[in-house]
């Protein structure tokens, strides 16, 4: 294991790599009982069973693929936000069948799959400057702590204010409050695996609620395991792509459409985690390069592919990393772990679909308070730097998007460095990729074309 993922040469240890790849499972198993439901629902007409089967086995052996080949500690499965595009856009929406749907995923990896074999991709995600590296850091802290507040009840939907503080003697706030002391109790006390105890501490919790009252836990979506050993068959959404639609012309026009979205939200979410994670753990070299980026984003595109094979929807590197990230993980080992326990979720459904968003709302909130210190390295000075990167923090949130996040950021760091370049003296302008101009055309036609 040393010599494979070089482990002292990245100053972690096997029990690190372990702890961090179960605490990055832990904040991403959410994912097989939502994305069941999601393409599970009639509208869809998925079967649910098969789905949870589909979503372990493609997170399983893309996470796993992962840690062996381009040895990053980054978990993989399907995309929350492209689930729901899926399902409720495309599927329900556009009434596009699930099998045309899936094979929209399918040619989505297969472009993205020429894309990183011709090095276009790490191009890209290599471009990004220094202090939007910075931001995205931040900006996805922001992000995944308010999937943790929102998890968790403490910031609840308003329609005057859009968001409002949420009943904070509800159980659910206090079952994650109670693991938020449990994380920074430990941390303070130097406890290794100070957010698994957290998480541990939290379900057991919410788990004494449910069988005190569960009628009043139901309603919160806290439920006892019901089960610990349950496995559904995957042959229902195996293989079931449908390639019918290009002898159609008018529908291949909408299908091509669909496909671009895929592409284009997938590929700057992936894009935005892994320069946020890796930034974060110190894989980004003096040139502000993400180590072995081009590895990690052709796991990703196989990843993709390989899910719409077995049934699922598309598969991306999850922000939920940085989970494990936090608690010490560092090498591809804990992403081999993560992939294993996916595997395993298989067979084990029930009792990992139990642990509910409280109790991993911790882990989240906790993890957006570790990468938030990525602000202090940003060089607010230089507006032509700072807005782009306020920008960036900013929206990621608001937007709930890194995707959209990363793209105004972007977007705006080539406007305010094109101007003042353009009317500065050749000997003063600003050195500027010009990979940043060509993505600024793309955005805008994106925002003209696809809003």
């Amino acid at each position: 294991m040393e010599k494979f993922f070089k482990l002292k040469e990245n100053g972690t240890d096997v029990k690190r790599e372990v702890v961090g790849g179960l605490i990055t499972f832990l904040t991403m198993a959410y994912i097989i009982a939502v994305n069941a439901n999601m393409l599970g629902d009639p509208g869809v007409g998925m079967d649910p069973g098969a789905v949870v089967t589909a979503t372990c086995l493609a997170a399983g052996v893309t996470t796993i693929l992962m840690g062996l080949y381009a040895n990053l500690p980054l978990g993989l499965a399907s995309g929350m936000g492209l689930n729901a595009f899926f399902a409720f856009n495309v599927v329900m929406g556009m009434g596009i069948s699930w099998q045309v749907a899936l094979t929209a995923v399918f040619v989505e990896g297969i472009i993205f799959i020429v894309l990183s074999l011709t090095k276009v991709r790490e191009a890209i995600v290599n471009c990004i400057p220094a202090n939007l590296k910075y931001a995205v850091t931040a900006g996805i802290g922001l992000f995944i702590a308010f999937i943790g507040f929102a998890n968790a009840g403490i910031v609840v939907a308003d329609p005057a204010t859009k968001v409002a503080m949420g009943n904070l003697l509800s159980p659910t706030v206090l079952i994650a409050v109670l693991g938020i002391v449990i994380i920074v109790v430990l941390s303070k006390k130097g406890v290794k695996g100070a957010i698994l105890w957290g998480i541990a501490g939290s379900a057991l919790a919410a788990w004494g609620f449910a069988l005190i009252n569960p009628e009043a836990a139901a309603e919160m979506m806290i439920f006892l395991p019901d089960g610990i050993f349950e496995y559904k068959s995957i042959s229902p959404v195996l293989f079931k792509l449908d390639f019918s639609v290009f002898g159609n012309g008018s529908a291949l026009a909408e299908f091509m459409t669909v496909v671009f979205t895929f592409l284009f939200v997938d590929f700057f979410d992936t894009a935005g985690t892994l320069v946020g994670v890796a930034s974060k753990i110190g894989m980004v070299d003096e040139e502000g390069r993400v180590k072995n980026a081009g590895k990690a984003l052709l796991v990703d595109a196989i990843g993709t592919t390989f899910g719409a094979m077995v049934g699922t929807s598309t598969v991306t590197t999850y922000v939920e990393s940085s989970a494990g990230v936090a608690a010490g993980a560092r090498t591809g080992l804990s992403a081999v772990v993560t992939g294993v326990l996916f595997l395993l979720a298989m067979f084990l459904a029930p009792l990992f679909i139990a642990i509910p968003g409280c109790a991993t709302a911790p882990a989240l909130i906790i993890v957006g308070f570790f990468m938030m210190d990525a602000v202090r390295k940003i060089n607010f000075e230089d507006f032509t730097e700072g807005v782009p990167a306020f920008l960036t923090i900013a929206l990621m949130p608001l937007t709930y998007s890194i995707g959209d996040g990363l793209m105004i950021g972007m977007l705006s760091y080539a406007v305010l460095n094109f101007i003042p370049n353009l009317l500065s003296k050749a000997e003063e302008r600003k050195k500027v990729s010009g990979v940043i101009y060509i993505l600024a055309v793309v955005f805008i036609a994106k925002i003209i074309f696809i809003p």
